[in-house]
């Protein structure tokens, strides 16, 4: 039988550790997007210089652990910018070190993003580029108006898995020392000398956050899959 006893005294530590996770988990799915959306117009392009950069950067991250590639991002950049630590609940938030780590799990979420968006443009018929020409719009107004609305429907489903990725993936971030969720039941294990039962709560509010997240998308996507005939 566990004993959660601790919980009494130690649940703030929780509390500020998911809202952080969650502050992290969604700056970087925004930032990522963003990135992603840019590479694949780039991976897309007709440009040379453009896909060779696309293919090589998607290729080099998706090929080399987030947990190599975080670290090299705080050796980089810890210290160039002075950043302010201020209080999240009973944590402190280094901007210092969480701005390195956020920038490395964009930059990390961007290359897979990238593919998630390359494939839902490709998914839509070619046929609808032909009649966007026909009509006499530019290749980059046939994308803007006709082919990226109607890539959405495929793209939104695994961009919300990618989001539940994030949640997972930044645990990481502990690594450097930012005061996430699991770094927070790190905390409590040292101070309550509980050797495993904090990790155990973690893992479980880590699950309701994905069963949840996961829900919600399923729930989302059946909606946007109303009235659609294929």
């Amino acid at each position: 039988m566990m004993d959660l006893s601790f919980m009494t005294t130690y649940y703030p530590y929780f509390i500020s550790g998911v809202l952080i996770t969650i502050v992290i988990s969604i700056i970087t799915v925004i930032l990522g997007t963003i990135l992603g959306v840019l590479l694949a117009l780039m991976k897309l392009s007709k440009i040379t210089v453009f896909r060779w950069f696309a293919n090589a950067y998607i290729e080099i991250i998706r090929g080399t652990p987030m947990l190599v590639q975080i670290l090299i991002a705080f050796g980089l950049l810890q210290g160039i910018f002075s950043l302010p630590t201020i209080s999240f609940g009973v944590l402190s938030l280094d901007f210092g070190r969480l701005l390195p780590g956020v920038i490395a799990l964009s930059l990390n979420s961007g290359a897979y993003v990238a593919e998630i968006v390359r494939a839902g443009i490709n998914a839509v018929d070619f046929g609808q580029s032909e009649a966007a020409g026909s009509l006499g719009l530019r290749p980059a107004q046939a994308m803007r108006y006709v082919i990226f609305p109607q890539a959405l429907r495929n793209i939104l489903p695994p961009l919300g898995n990618e989001f539940i990725v994030l949640i997972k993936d930044s645990s990481l971030l502990s690594t450097i020392g930012i005061y996430e969720l699991m770094n927070s039941a790190q905390i409590v294990v040292t101070s309550s000398f509980q050797p495993l039962t904090p990790f155990y709560v973690a893992a479980v509010i880590y699950f309701i956050l994905t069963f949840s997240t996961s829900r919600l998308l399923n729930m989302w996507e059946k909606r946007l899959g109303k009235g659609y005939r294929r």
